[in-house]
């Protein structure tokens, strides 16, 4: 058995790509049974998210995995392996372990250390569970690739003033701003007309970055107004005015900067429909959402400006260098919980071998015990009888904790093949012949 991983990011691939790959929850069950259904995939995993699809997997033949893996995704994108392939990476194994680690730790983001990757990855282990498509396998390696990311924060300081996808979109809009106003930094945002389209958990973080660098008061626009209003109360010390989304063109119409993070699979905006707007100002898109929610064209527009997650770079870029520093620390401490599983995995080798020894000890120790019990005769009360099968059990696993605990214990291949074929041969756990 393998681990894989197949998948592509923002490394690998741009926004236009990703958004073609995005699988939201609630494909999820499907898309896992449809990999499921792939008779050399054992366990599978699916992480999605605005920068990255990764598709873990437990399989028989890691070459067949792989291909298996990515006609899925060719197939579930609609996009030409031959297109989609140059955008894909995979790992095998040790490199496949690491890399899940990395990214749970924050290592792999655009947004070095940044915290929310850890509740993806920790989403995805709980999809594969409720869906029963993670087996002991991966459920081992995610469980501990989630403790590595609360490791990696809480033993270093990558996650420290760590900058998230939402709070650069923000200080993306002050770069800009400032820019057009010959300002060489960051400005306030107090006298902008902000709107904000989508209520979830990056509109969320959005409105707490956009509050701290000034802004006093947004429009919040989302198909759910409920939604938007549970959200509104959140910050009951900014002004949030709550819109449907029917309202959305007069409101992009009196706003300066707009910023959009909704699960709508189609863009939300396009150039027909703000040709349409009768603009008061200029305009500035900023777009978070995978797929996009504000379509290319927009672009085209001679008095809108439209960025997207991957105009994000330029903002990650200028605290890049000190990350990095940190994050050379935090990689040490990955590659030392990789070590760990490793050697989990690799101790699981031993375990046919232990079971069958286990297997044959029991059946001699009840056997033993029943000869035994039989001449004690009916005077022997029912009590005495536990207490002797106890003792009988003790014995054995007394017996079986030094050679089981050496063949677990972390050592090459070659030296466990060795005990192992000399534990089969001692107590005829095989026949001569498979020995040999």
């Amino acid at each position: 058995m393998h681990i894989v991983v197949v998948g592509l990011s923002h490394r690998t691939a741009p926004v236009e790509v990703r958004e073609k790959l995005s699988i939201p929850d609630q494909t999820i069950p499907d898309s896992l049974k449809a990999l499921k259904a792939f008779n050399d995939i054992l366990e599978v995993s699916i992480l999605s998210t605005c920068n990255r699809l990764e598709i873990y997997a437990l399989v028989k033949d890691k070459n067949i995995g792989i291909s298996s893996i990515k006609e899925f995704i060719s197939k579930y994108s609609g996009v030409n392996f031959e297109d989609l392939n140059p955008h894909l990476f995979d790992f095998k194994q040790e490199e496949a372990v690491l890399h899940l680690m990395k990214v749970s730790a924050g290592l792999d983001s655009l947004v070095l250390g940044e915290g929310q990757i850890l509740s993806q990855v920790k989403k995805m282990m709980r999809l594969g569970q409720e869906n029963q498509s993670t087996g002991p396998i991966l459920n081992r390696l995610l469980s501990q690739s989630v403790s590595t990311g609360k490791k990696v924060r809480s033993e270093t300081n990558l996650g420290t003033g760590a900058v998230s996808i939402s709070s650069a979109a923000v200080e993306l809009a002050q770069l800009k701003i400032g820019q057009e106003n010959g300002v060489d930094g960051l400005v306030t945002l107090e006298s902008e007309k902000v709107l904000v389209v989508g209520a979830g958990r990056m509109s969320r973080l959005l409105i707490t970055h956009l509050k701290s660098k000034g802004c006093n008061h947004l429009i919040l626009i989302n198909r759910n107004i409920d939604r938007a209003k549970n959200l509104a109360g959140d910050f009951p010390d900014l002004k949030i005015l709550c819109k449907g989304l029917n309202e959305l063109d007069e409101n992009i119409s009196i706003s300066s900067l707009v910023f959009t993070s909704t699960a709508s699979e189609e863009p939300l905006i396009d150039l027909e429909r703000i040709e349409k707007i009768n603009l008061n100002n200029k305009l500035k898109f900023i777009d978070i959402g995978v797929p996009r929610n504000i379509s290319s064209d927009v672009k085209h527009h001679q008095f809108v400006k439209s960025f997207d997650v991957d105009d994000l770079q330029e903002v990650v870029s200028r605290n890049q260098e000190f990350r990095q520093k940190i994050a050379q620390e935090a990689e040490s401490l990955v590659k030392e919980e990789r070590i760990i599983f490793l050697e989990w995995w690799a101790s699981l080798e031993a375990v046919p071998v232990i079971n069958k020894l286990r297997s044959d000890l029991e059946l001699i120790r009840k056997e033993e015990l029943q000869k035994a019990l039989s001449r004690m005769g009916p005077d022997f009360s029912a009590r005495e009888r536990k207490v002797v099968e106890a003792l009988t059990k003790g014995i054995i696993n007394k017996i079986l904790h030094t050679p089981v605990t050496k063949l677990r214990s972390p050592q090459s291949r070659e030296e466990r093949q060795a005990s192992l074929k000399i534990v089969e041969k001692l107590f005829s756990l095989v026949d001569d012949e498979q020995i040999s």
